[in-house]
């Protein structure tokens, strides 16, 4: 099965990276995946997984979880103010903050609970105008302004830009990590994440390659 490849692989690209085995987490990417592909990587013993979008994973997940046990769900996708509430409740993980709007709702909602997923700050290593994410030259500030909300930060995340090679971008984000003391690094898809493993990315995000192309409709 394709699980078994990646992971194989992800196995191999730590070694080589000098790094410990299990030290990096396989996010398998299931957003617009049908469920029966879905299901069979469950059944596989995958147990994290990505979603973009916050309406698709609250129809999919609650079932999924109670049929196959406890499952750390993550939210890759730009994520919206008005779905934070939801997005609060049904991820372990939100890679996707952003901006001070957003900071301040998670935060708002996380002082309400007692309680917040692990939270990534995206980073637009590329610049691109059409793409989410705090900008390189400001993400320092925003660090210090999420962490003043209390918000549970581990790491950064960021999506290169297609088409340039991606190990430059996964090396800038390292080392604004490492300049700010975080240890989490979300970096890496199906074309690149050995890339991303020998510059220290901490989670992997794969979706085509363990899933197949996507089905959208």
């Amino acid at each position: 099965m394709p699980l078994d490849d990646i992971l194989a692989r992800i196995r191999t690209a730590e070694t080589a990276a000098g790094r410990a085995p299990g030290s990096v987490t396989l996010i398998a990417v299931s957003k617009v995946q049908p469920l029966d592909r879905v299901e069979a990587v469950l059944q596989a013993g995958q147990r994290v997984f990505g979603e973009n979008y916050v309406q698709e994973a609250q129809a999919k997940w609650p079932a999924l979880r109670d049929r196959f046990g406890p499952v750390s769900v993550h939210m890759i996708g730009p994520l919206q103010t008005n779905k934070a509430k939801v997005a609060m409740d049904l991820f372990d993980a939100i890679h996707t903050v952003d901006r001070p709007s957003l900071a301040e709702k998670l935060a708002r909602l996380a002082q309400d609970r007692g309680r917040a997923p692990q939270m990534f700050i995206q980073v637009n290593t590329g610049a691109e105008p059409q793409k989410a994410g705090i900008l390189p030259g400001d993400a320092d500030a925003f660090v210090a302004t999420c962490r003043a909300l209390d918000l549970p930060v581990v790491g950064l995340m960021c999506i290169p830009p297609e088409g340039e090679d991606s190990a430059p971008h996964f090396a800038t984000l390292a080392a604004m990590a490492a300049r700010n003391g975080l240890t989490g690094l979300s970096m890496g898809m199906s074309g690149d994440f050995e890339a991303a493993i020998a510059a220290g990315a901490t989670h992997v995000r794969v979706g085509s390659a363990i899933f197949g192309a996507r089905a959208y409709g």
